[in-house]
């Protein structure tokens, strides 16, 4: 996820203070991992530095005096040529779990026990996503789905190389 162009989005409601959009952050996309402040105020500086925010006010305080940002015109196209751009879909080609299951077959381990932990997780983890699912609102609810779905697609690669495993460790050990 792209943090400045997140913070520039919500900053095209209008000016907001770090604070403020750290809390807007989390609210809507930080449900799992939040942003830390640091973070905010170092993608801040760099917004600024980039032209696509400019500091619309500065408010004294207790503590350290406190900058709102605004989103400049620079800052809108520049969410705008974001929002624009597909993600790339990401292939999975460099599989960790692929690599454990070759090397599981070199040095003679047991590969189908890989599988079946490996398995095991997926559904631990289908549970948990199913249980926020059901008791989320709609953003949790498309969250969810989303990691479901990709759950579901890795089970049925599972399925699939438990079935080639023999296959599998012939090419391997050759």
């Amino acid at each position: 996820m792209s943090i400045g162009h997140t913070l520039l989005g919500l900053l095209e409601s209008g000016p907001r203070h770090g604070y403020d959009l750290k809390r807007a952050f989390d609210e809507k996309f930080g449900h799992d991992r939040p942003l830390h402040y640091g973070q905010v105020y170092s993608t801040m500086s760099r917004l600024l530095k980039n032209g696509l925010v400019v500091v619309d006010g500065i408010e004294a305080g207790d503590g350290p005096e406190r900058k709102r940002y605004a989103i400049t015109e620079a800052g809108v196209t520049d969410v705008e040529r974001w929002l624009a751009t597909p993600e790339k879909p990401e292939p999975y080609l460099q599989s960790t779990l692929y690599t454990k299951l070759v090397l599981a077959l070199l040095t003679h381990r047991d590969a189908a026990d890989i599988l079946d932990t490996q398995r095991a997780e997926h559904l631990r983890n289908m549970r948990v996503l199913t249980d926020r699912k059901r008791k989320g609102d709609l953003a949790d609810q498309l969250i969810c789905d989303h990691a479901l779905f990709h759950l579901e697609a890795d089970l049925r690669w599972l399925e699939l190389t438990a079935a080639r495993l023999d296959r599998l460790r012939e090419a391997v050990t050759r």
